[in-house]
């Protein structure tokens, strides 16, 4: 179940991975922090950003953005640029990237946790959002 999110745990998040992310990936986010994003292509669950407010968005949020691209990078093979933005159930993620510098670029990937490769699958967040 996805939810409202305030921003400013959307910046604890870039401060603890030292990142910036995309502004519509954020505004997407901030109006429903999480969720699933389905298709006739694919079945992904948007990780959320930990949300601190109360113990129930704790619980809802425990498997954060952060937690999951640390969990991610102990993996052979994930891309050091890369943050885990969701997963499709079966080891493979959704990421983001950025080019060195933290700045996350709007476009998603899918990594595939048994070779290794990322295939970009959309533009926006919005692309498989609809």
């Amino acid at each position: 179940m996805s939810f409202p999110i305030e921003e400013k745990y959307i910046i604890e998040t870039e401060v603890e991975l030292n990142v910036k992310f995309p502004t519509e990936f954020k505004t997407r986010m901030i109006e429903s922090n999480g969720g699933e994003l389905l298709s006739d292509e694919f079945e992904f669950n948007l990780y959320p950003f930990f949300d601190k407010s109360d113990r129930k968005r704790i619980s809802r949020t425990c498997n954060h953005i952060g937690l999951e691209t640390k969990k991610a990078r102990e993996w052979n093979g994930f891309p050091v640029n890369g943050i885990a933005i969701g997963s499709d159930g079966f080891g493979n993620l959704i990421i983001l990237t950025h080019n060195g510098k933290g700045i996350l670029k709007d476009e998603i990937y899918f990594w595939n946790h048994e070779n290794g490769q990322t295939q970009k699958i959309a533009k926006t967040i919005y692309e498989l959002d609809e």
